[in-house]
Order: C-alpha cells, then sequence, then structure tokens
C-alpha cells in the first residue's frame, strides 16, 4: 500500500449536503479497492483560477489515502466517470527526509 494524496474539485451548484454525498462515494470506491481514508479536509467553496465547464467556483476536498499501486488506474476512472467532479489532482505523498 502507498499513500496518495487527492485534491478533488465538485460543481458549485450542489448544495454541502449533496457534496458530502460526492465525498462518501469517492471514500467507498476507495474502500471497494482495498484502500483507506485517513484524512478528508472539506476546505470550502473558492474561487477557480479559470473557468471549467462554465463555472467559477468549485468545492474542494483534500483527502490523504492509501492504495494499492495496481489499483490506481481503475481509481482514476472511476472518479472520471462522476460527472459532479469538475478535476481532480491525484499525486503519490512525497517522503520528505526519506
Amino acid at each position: 500500500m502507498r499513500k496518495y494524496e487527492l485534491l478533488t474539485i465538485i460543481k458549485p451548484n450542489m448544495d454541502a449536503e449533496e457534496a458530502d454525498k460526492v465525498i462518501a462515494k469517492i471514500e467507498e470506491s476507495i474502500k471497494a479497492l482495498g484502500g483507506s481514508v485517513s484524512s478528508t479536509d472539506k476546505m470550502g467553496r473558492k474561487k477557480l483560477a479559470h473557468d471549467i465547464q462554465n463555472f467559477r467556483d468549485g468545492h474542494y476536498v483534500a483527502q490523504r489515502l492509501e492504495l494499492d499501486p495496481s489499483k490506481v488506474a481503475e481509481f482514476k476512472r472511476q472518479l472520471s466517470l462522476n460527472e459532479n467532479i469538475l478535476r481532480t489532482m491525484f499525486m503519490e505523498e512525497s517522503k520528505v527526509g526519506a
């Protein structure tokens, strides 16, 4: 298992409850692939650097997770199929001081 960080931008036309459902669905996907979520930081609604699909802002969520490297491609595919997600940034957690 490797540690990863995921930054997700969810469409702004959803209220907080609906955004929480999207976050829960992401966590379910991770668990279904044998991974785990260590932390979730709901950063709130923020302005985008540029318009995405005619939206000017979005709900930002940062998550730290553990996932088998062989399951990463499938997880990214599942993220891309969710129409409520504008953008994601998925990266391996850095090993500072290693």
